[in-house]
């Protein structure tokens, strides 16, 4: 596994990135390629560590610790060292059907459970797993796989998201006809249009949805399951329907000021952002500008970065970030040990562009929104703050309270409501039926996916609500292989 004195004799390298100052002026992926030596020299680092919990993906106090797709980096960390690439490709591919997405976009809970960060910094796993993908394409390994036998079975999967595509893929394989359904005019969900494209390039999303179409998977794109076509219709053409539409009704912030033009929820932001981008490249100005204007993000998760950096690249005047939480420490806390995921501070992309432009840090902590107020034709002109303190209750519950005298009133032209999705929206579960959760998600048990009706299945973040990118692939292989025992009587997915 590396070399075994490794992490002794080499230190962790990361990425290293673009000039703040120059990638805002254009929307290509921020981070400069690693040399193939370096990235030998980062797997050898991984240490033989007996029991790896890189690959655990288990639940502890309420984070992800280790890959939920139990992901086995020692083992293609060792075949990188030993310059075996395409070896690697294979090994990492047997349990991960999309390695550029969490190669990207993950937050990493392998590295946060990985070994050598008990004595220093962990195996940089992410940006050697993106390497091994991004080489394989190169070299032409990423080849279409078609089934060599159809079993007569129809699957409909709803949402083209992480989800949605795992599940499709590994259906694929088992070889089900299978067409997924995508209300947006491109398939790919949250990857395509929920995250910026300085973070996830849109052609490393196409890429892959060209080989799921020359494996034989069928895209349905423009087409609204609930709207354009009635749910039901799908159970009565279909052998088998797996929800995968995701979380994405998001949390609204109803204070006084709310119905002002000029407020917006995040995901419209970026949406309209990358669409105006890959249609004209904003030429069609079909998109909510930040230009010239003072913006005020509501929520500090990845979500409130990504509008802060989309902000910037528009040219905004200002741009403050606003977080209710208290900002996190900047070392691991005794509560918090290994292998627990790191819950540490973190300034990302957006935070250190805004930094570079402005020179100071966007995020205030511990601040909530009071009301906003506009002008005379009905447009925010001003976001209205109190700061509070974290207290607890009667019950031993930590809430906020607000500081009198701590109110503050922030400029604003723009404000972007970045607080989180609060679960599915109503429209196919409720056509079909399905049982829903406490927390208004699609009721269907972890390890069988099954709903409370037959042959309707769901996974991602419509059945365990707002998660990660690695976890909606995860839910979508397993429902895959659920749906796929009901189908046939016995699986031979993983």
């Amino acid at each position: 596994m590396g070399k075994p004195t490794g992490f002794i004799e080499y230190a962790q390298e990361q990425l290293a990135d673009r000039d703040p100052i120059e990638r805002v002026k254009d929307w290509q992926d921020f981070h400069l390629p690693m040399s193939e030596e370096a990235l030998k020299r980062q797997a050898a680092r991984c240490m033989a560590c007996g029991v790896p919990y890189c690959h655990s993906g288990v639940m502890i106090n309420g984070m992800a610790s280790g890959c939920p797709l139990h992901n086995a980096p020692p083992e293609w960390n060792d075949l990188v060292y030993r310059g075996l690439w395409e070896k690697a490709l294979e090994r990492l591919t047997r349990t991960n059907n999309f390695p550029e997405f969490t190669g990207r976009v993950c937050p990493s809970p392998c590295q946060g459970a990985c070994t050598t960060g008990l004595v220093g910094d962990p195996v940089t796993i992410r940006t050697i797993e993106c390497t091994i993908i991004d080489k394989a394409y190169e070299a032409g390994w990423v080849q279409p796989e078609v089934p060599a036998v159809r079993t007569g079975k129809k699957v409909a999967v709803v949402g083209a998201g992480p989800a949605g595509l795992a599940c499709a893929a590994q259906l694929n394989k088992a070889g089900h006809t299978v067409t997924v359904y995508e209300r947006a005019d491109r398939a790919g969900g949250l990857l395509m249009y929920g995250i910026p494209n300085m973070k996830l390039e849109k052609q490393v999303v196409q890429r892959r949805i060209d080989v799921m179409e020359a494996s034989g998977i069928t895209f349905v794109t423009g087409t609204e399951v609930g709207k354009d076509i009635p749910a039901t219709q799908l159970q009565q053409a279909y052998d088998a329907v797996v929800l995968c539409g995701g979380a994405t009704k998001p949390r609204d912030l109803p204070v006084p000021g709310r119905e002002l033009a000029g407020i917006h929820f995040a995901v419209d932001f970026l949406k309209a952002n990358t669409k105006s981008l890959l249609d004209s490249n904003h030429e069609d100005g079909n998109y909510i500008s930040a230009a010239g204007k003072d913006v005020i993000v509501i929520g500090g998760g990845d979500t409130g970065t990504d509008c802060v950096g989309t902000s910037l690249r528009h040219g905004c005047n200002t741009v403050t970030q606003l977080e209710i939480m208290p900002k996190m420490p900047d070392e691991r806390t005794p509560d918090n040990p290994w292998p627990q995921f790191p819950r540490v501070c973190k300034t990302d992309y957006g935070q250190q562009e805004a930094i570079a432009r402005f020179g100071a840090d966007p995020r205030q902590y511990c601040i909530t929104t009071k009301r906003f107020v506009g002008d005379e034709n009905g447009h925010v002109q001003e976001v209205h703050t109190v700061q509070v303190e974290w207290v607890k209750d009667q019950q031993g519950r930590f809430i906020p309270k607000e500081i009198p005298g701590s109110e503050k009133v922030y400029p604003a032209q723009l404000v972007l409501l970045a607080m989180g999705f609060l679960g599915p929206e109503d429209t196919v579960l409720e056509q079909l039926g399905v049982e829903r959760d406490p927390r208004s998600n699609a009721k269907a048990e972890e390890g069988s996916y099954a709903t409370n009706v037959p042959g309707i299945f769901a996974a991602g973040d419509m059945r365990r609500g707002q998660s990660l990118v690695v976890w909606a692939i995860s839910e979508g292989r397993q429902a895959a292989r659920e749906c796929d025992r009901y189908l046939m009587g016995s699986t031979n997915l993983p």
